[in-house]
Formats: C-alpha cells, sequence, structure tokens
C-alpha cells in the first residue's frame, strides 16, 4: 500500500488482484488471502454464459466485485455493504475504474440493500468476505486490529460466525438454481461452515479452497435445484 496526495488529502492506494484501489480510515485493508476468493469467484464463473449476474456483499472497498467485474467481461455485479464509509469508498473505486456501467453499490442490511431489485431467483455467484472473527477476541488477543480499521470488519459476533449464518440462509433466495455460494472465512472455522451449510438444505456439499498452508480458507457451495 501506498499513499498519495489528492486535493490536500492523504488518499490510500492498495493493490487487490492487479486492480489498484483507493480505501478510507473507515474502511479495511483487503488481505492477501482474499485474493483465494477472488480467484475462486473469478473461476466459478468462467463456465456462465455472457452476462452473469453476481452479488458482492459486504463490499467494504469494492475489491471482490471490481475483481469480478474487470476479469469477467460481461459480468454484471451488485454491491453492498452497511456503512456509510465503505459505500462511498467503493462508489469511488467504481468510477476510478470505469465500470458503473456494470457494477452499482447499495447501503444496507446484508440482502435487504437489494430490496425493490428484484435480484431474487437471478443471481449466478453471491461472493462475500464477512467478518470473522469473536467479539472476545477482538477485546483481547486480536485487539490490535481495531486500532487502524473498523470493527464492523471484524466482529462476526459471539462465535465468529452471526453473518455466515445469515448469508448462507439469505443467499437461497437470490441464486438461481445451480449457482454458487463463495465465502471467506477464519482459520479453524471449516467444520462449522460445513455444518452450517448443510443445516440450509439448500445447496450441495461445501468444497473449501485452502491457503498456502493448505489450510480451508474458502467456502464454495452450489445451490440445488427443487425440481
Amino acid at each position: 500500500m501506498h499513499i498519495v496526495k489528492g486535493d490536500g488529502d492523504n488518499i490510500r492506494l492498495h493493490r487487490f488482484m492487479g486492480i489498484e484501489l483507493e480505501l478510507g480510515p473507515d474502511v479495511l485493508v483487503p488481505r492477501e488471502e482474499t485474493e483465494i476468493l477472488g480467484n475462486a469467484a473469478v473461476g466459478l464463473l468462467g463456465g456462465c454464459a455472457a452476462g452473469a449476474r453476481v452479488i458482492d456483499m459486504c463490499c467494504g472497498s469494492g475489491n471482490l466485485g471490481l475483481a469480478v467485474a474487470t476479469k469477467v467481461p460481461g459480468a454484471q455485479v451488485w454491491s453492498a455493504d452497511l456503512t456509510d464509509a465503505t459505500v462511498a469508498v467503493a462508489r469511488r473505486n467504481v468510477d476510478r475504474l470505469g465500470l458503473g456501467d456494470r457494477m452499482s453499490v447499495a447501503q444496507g442490511d446484508l440482502f435487504g440493500a437489494f430490496d425493490g431489485l428484484n435480484l431474487a431467483g437471478t443471481v449466478d455467484l453471491v461472493v462475500c468476505n464477512p467478518p470473522y472473527i469473536s467479539s472476545a477476541r477482538l477485546e483481547g488477543e486480536r485487539s490490535e486490529l481495531l486500532a487502524s480499521e473498523p470493527r464492523e470488519a471484524f466482529d462476526g459476533g459471539p462465535y465468529g460466525l452471526s453473518i455466515h449464518q445469515r448469508l448462507i440462509r439469505d443467499a437461497v433466495a437470490f441464486l438461481k438454481p445451480g449457482g454458487w455460494l463463495a465465502f471467506e472465512f477464519g482459520e479453524g472455522q471449516d467444520r462449522q461452515v460445513a455444518a452450517l451449510v448443510a443445516r440450509a438444505r439448500a445447496y450441495a456439499p461445501v468444497e473449501f479452497a485452502t491457503d498456502a498452508a493448505r489450510l480451508p480458507r474458502v467456502a464454495i457451495a452450489r445451490k440445488l435445484d427443487p425440481a
């Protein structure tokens, strides 16, 4: 990451999957492991026809949605996040990269951000990097994370999986049959994630992508065809 001067302000720039992003003080800095998720998302869309529809949930700076829109020509991306700061930064990045014709950023509580857009049952891929550190760990051994980045980017509730539970449940209504759900999670959470996906009774058995240490870090689940 580097800092440049612009209009009297310091603007932080960061590269993610070859894309230069603007960041802000209240926005998560994309981590290297999130590129595992980004590459998985691009790979999943390789088999989709032109005009794939993608939701980028908990979008932060917009890094995942922007990577998909850049690397999958014709993909239409709807991104969303909860806070004013993240949505503003994501929208600036969409403008900087000239992707406003294929990518939009909404503000709201998870899928509630898309109320009225008639996306139900039409989406090929939901991709998400949700917060996954437990509240207790953020108050203790991982408290240093809050020195320069927002709590909302890390706090996953009592067990670190509160957002995952809602994501897995609510994505079902938006995915078309055969559509994909792909999301990041923390080290050691793979068993709980597999149980959450199985409990939804809407997906094929979950598969995992691993990091350099061969630890599962990304879950990939395909929505079943009810027919």
